[in-house]
């Protein structure tokens, strides 16, 4: 059985509202939601938050919150709006985005790098204060858009309450992608899962099962120690009927239920 429970992005659905996600998560058996901040939660609306909390809660479903938050272009009183938002959701975990966002790791100098470092460790530390765990995306164009910056900003923010999400860039190859978990997996607290090509056209996770299944097994003990979650972000044509495809796929490759047939791996999605 995988360390990974399924689960769900928000973002999938931009354009549903709070009580019909839930209904679709119970209905594809999953065990937690992630609900964005650019959509279903704003930062600092503590009312939405404690709303959704109690869909959540009265579903058995665990929460994190996908804040929108780059330091250091947004700075510590951002961050307490989004983290207000986390508490009043009862989420134990906090996503934010590490450095400008749209802007390439490469392009950063030393100074810049170390500015973010010093920025996220600060958020770390206040979320800690709350019971909040703090996650970076991990995604092209931010500071973990290449596996060597990813742990050079990790090991220079340095602390315990801030980790890695990991997802694969769009057409990362599966080898190359086993090669980076075992770089990054030991700051790996949850991951982010869908099934698209280098030119993010998106297909059935059925069709990527082999790819995931192998990543995941790759993924090696990590100094996360609460539950793991597997969360479906995006799905073809952003048709709940395809999601609710993928989430039986994500509970084949995650080991949950039998496999109802062959799938086939989609080379780099």
């Amino acid at each position: 059985m995988s360390a990974f429970e399924p689960a769900l992005c928000t973002v999938t659905f931009r354009k549903l509202p709070a009580d019909e996600i839930v209904a679709l998560a119970l209905k594809a058996r999953l065990a937690a939601v992630e609900w964005a901040g650019d959509a279903h939660i704003p930062p600092g609306d503590t009312s939405t938050a404690r709303t959704v909390r109690r869909l959540c809660d009265s579903a058995d479903l665990k929460t994190s919150y996908g804040s929108y938050v780059a330091p250091p272009s947004d700075d510590l009183s951002a961050f307490a709006s989004a983290l207000a938002a986390a508490v009043a959701l009862g989420a134990p975990n906090i996503r934010i985005w590490p450095g400008t966002r749209q802007r390439n790791s490469r392009d950063y100098s030393a100074d810049e790098r170390r500015a973010a470092a010093d920025a996220i460790r600060d958020m770390g530390e206040e979320a800690a204060r709350h019971g909040v765990t703090v996650s970076l995306e991990y995604h092209p164009q931010t500071l973990t858009d290449e596996t060597g910056s990813a742990l050079r900003l990790i090991e220079a923010v340095a602390h315990p309450n801030v980790y890695l999400y990991w997802q694969p860039r769009p057409g990362l190859p599966l080898d190359d992608a086993v090669t980076e978990i075992g770089r990054i997996g030991e700051h790996v607290s949850h991951v982010h899962v869908f099934a698209w090509d280098r030119d993010r056209n998106r297909f059935p996770l059925a069709s990527a099962a082999n790819y995931w299944q192998t990543a995941l097994a790759a993924m090696p003990p990590s100094r996360w120690t609460g539950r793991r979650f597997a969360m479906l972000e995006f799905v073809a044509g952003d048709d709940p009927a395809a999601f609710l495809a993928d989430a039986t796929a994500l509970r084949q490759v995650l080991a949950l239920e039998p496999p109802s047939g062959a799938s086939t791996i989609a080379e780099g999605a």
